[in-house]
């Protein structure tokens, strides 16, 4: 009967240790996924902004052919802008910005908030940010104004591009 104890007493000890080792790789497993999720998290943070600021960057040249190799070029992908409503596809895009807005000014210069916001689903990102617009036009007239941004990012390839961008200007008085 000791031999029987004994036997028992030896593979309880053996379950335990084989249930320690089970919840050890499983709180391995837990604290490196959690870690990747947040350097991934840092890493997307550092991309957009870099991708943002410099997008805001290109628009400030005045010329609507430097923003370009942020844009998605499929024709039915949809901008929405302050004026006029929506643009379809690219080329419409830069069209109508490049005469409604560039063409008339001396000086623009598009900036980008500190407060973006990045969110990520594997090859789609989008991005929030407030901007802030200042452009002096060839008439001499000095206009100012705070924006809402939204863009859609889609990776293509080592890059990612615009597929569908959203600015906006709050209501007089907002």
């Amino acid at each position: 009967m000791n031999a029987s104890k004994g036997r028992s007493v030896t593979k309880n000890a053996e379950r335990w240790r084989w249930l320690l080792y089970v919840v050890l790789a499983l709180t391995g497993a837990l604290v490196t996924f959690v870690g990747a999720r947040a350097q991934q998290k840092a890493t997307d943070d550092a991309t957009f902004r870099k991708l943002v600021d410099g997008l805001c960057g290109a628009w400030s040249t005045g010329n609507a052919e430097a923003p370009a190799k942020f844009y998605a070029k499929d024709s039915g992908l949809v901008f929405y802008d302050v004026t006029p409503f929506a643009y379809h596809g690219w080329k419409e895009f830069h069209d109508g910005v490049q005469k409604e807005f560039l063409d008339n000014a001396l000086e623009i210069k598009l900036t980008a908030g500190k407060d973006l916001k990045v969110s990520r689903r594997g090859m789609i990102a989008w991005t929030v940010v407030p901007m802030h617009l200042m452009e002096k036009s060839k008439d001499g007239k000095t206009t100012e104004m705070d924006l809402r941004y939204t863009g859609i990012w889609e990776k293509r390839g080592a890059s990612w591009l615009l597929v569908h961008d959203h600015l906006s200007a709050p209501v007089a008085g907002n």
